[in-house]
């Protein structure tokens, strides 16, 4: 009796800790995770697997609400000299999917976000992932990395581990912060590694889908070992998966190659791009990119396969991509700004897509998972 009341206890006590451990999840989620941790992977993936294959989104339609991206109020917020500084060119604006009649405003490149050196740092807008699912809106963001840096911030729980940088954005980093967005998937399936203040946790893959930020604040995305790979000069790296848009190497000026989408997309056959849900199945889905003029992308939304994925990201002008994380739950991008000026604890948050499930607040208190945020250059 013993063996078998401690039998029971463990695991209750292993639960019960989990479900008040710090961090903004939820406790569904909260004990979504502790099964994963707990050798019950697979059977949440069929789970999972089983409600997003027979709750995909409708076809046809026509979305709901109008193009428009709300931004928080920026009084005395953020950085603007009013001087002129260099920054990257914005790419064209967004293609529609083929067949499909535009809505106003759909794929425009619109300011977003605080003026730096004279120049928007940031441009935003929506548009339908494809010519079939018509009633959905997912979103994209350009971001200047002249104008803007950016940072990689662990999670409590992923990376998890101890780290001076906090699972949260500092109050001393607030007034200055105008974006965050999520990280990868969870370590043991982003098949890559994760490095920060020089800890790694686990292993850097070459080949791998790598955001590499550096010493300067400038970001890209790459293969690792072909495009970025360590040297001094390199503070983080967020490995996921394989690239999902790849130009085969090169620089960022200009005059990259372009950029197609990776073989193997469009079918399920190796769990290159996850294997909770595939490639197929129709989900929330997130990506960061470096675009033809060294300019980041980040894309997500509803609706969204491995393959469509890709080519939202590929209409957005990107030359290499990577998948981040998916689901509606890990999906998040929020712009920043303070009601008050020189206030740091009253910054605020508003969605790109306001029917992303995370609060616009997400990323100002501990947070479960890793993300990266986006602070404009002083």
């Amino acid at each position: 009796m013993c063996v078998t009341a401690l039998a029971l206890v463990i695991p209750a006590v292993s639960l019960a800790q989990a479900m008040t451990a710090p961090g903004n999840l939820s406790p569904t989620e909260k004990g979504v995770e502790w099964l994963r941790d707990h050798g019950f992977g697979g059977e949440v993936n069929r789970v999972e697997h089983w409600w997003f294959t027979n709750h995909q989104p409708k076809t046809g339609g026509t979305p709901d609400r109008g193009i428009g991206i709300e931004t928080p109020s920026t009084v005395g917020a953020t950085p603007s000299d009013g001087g002129s500084r260099d920054h990257t060119s914005k790419p064209a604006d967004v293609p529609v999917p083929d067949g499909v009649s535009p809505l106003p405003n759909e794929g425009v490149w619109q300011p977003v976000g605080p003026i730096i050196g004279g120049s928007p740092a940031m441009y935003g807008t929506q548009v339908r992932p494809d010519s079939v699912h018509t009633s959905l809106l997912d979103g994209l963001v350009w971001m200047d990395p002249q104008l803007l840096s950016f940072g990689l911030h662990p999670g409590v729980r992923e990376p998890g581990g101890k780290w001076t940088t906090p699972a949260e954005i500092p109050m001393s980093e607030r007034l200055a912060l105008v974006a965050a967005f999520n990280g990868g998937f969870r370590m043991q399936d982003a098949n890559g590694g994760f490095l920060l203040e020089g800890q790694t946790r686990k292993t850097l893959r070459d080949g791998a889908a790598s955001m590499v930020i550096y010493k300067d604040g400038t970001a890209t995305v790459g293969a690792w070992g072909r495009d970025v790979m360590m040297g001094p000069d390199v503070v983080a790296v967020r490995q996921n998966l394989d690239l999902i848009v790849d130009n085969g190497g090169g620089a960022t000026d200009g005059s990259a190659a372009p950029g197609r989408p990776a073989a193997g997309l469009g079918d399920d056959g190796d769990g290159r791009w996850g294997k909770t849900l595939g490639n197929k199945v129709l989900v929330w889905r997130s990506a960061v990119c470096v675009d033809a003029n060294g300019g980041l992308v980040y894309g997500y939304g509803d609706g969204l396969g491995a393959l469509s994925l890709a080519q939202l990201m590929l209409r957005a002008g990107c030359v290499r991509a990577m998948e981040l994380d998916i689901n509606p739950s890990w999906t998040s991008f929020n712009f920043y700004g303070a009601g008050r000026a020189g206030d740091p604890t009253s910054v605020a948050g508003t969605k790109l897509l306001p029917d992303q499930k995370k609060s616009g607040d997400r990323y100002l208190s501990t947070d479960a998972r890793d993300f990266i945020a986006v602070l404009g250059r002083q």
